[in-house]
């Protein structure tokens, strides 16, 4: 599934809160830092699912977030349940 929504923080932040968020906040769904980049944090977790978020800066201060599983959806959710919504979480 992919989630979209806004967030009140810089794309940077959100990457970083994420990297955290999997490692040490979920820890019967942990995922790891695979690969990142300027806009995107790739993470592994057990069984080599992967979580994948990607931030872009938005208008007024705000990141668009995209992210995307296939098995960590609930812990996908949590997550951008802790960040500062900007808009509601679209989920396809």
């Amino acid at each position: 599934m992919t989630h979209t929504t806004t967030v009140a923080l810089p794309p940077a932040d959100v990457l970083a809160r994420a990297k955290t968020f999997f490692s040490e906040r979920v820890p019967h769904a942990s995922a790891f830092l695979e690969k990142e980049g300027p806009q995107f944090v790739a993470l592994r977790g057990q069984g080599g699912e992967e979580v994948v978020i990607h931030a872009t800066p938005g208008e007024g201060g705000t990141s668009r977030v995209r992210a995307s599983t296939l098995l960590f959806d609930q812990a996908v959710g949590r997550f951008l349940s802790t960040l500062p919504l900007a808009s509601a979480v679209e989920v396809r």
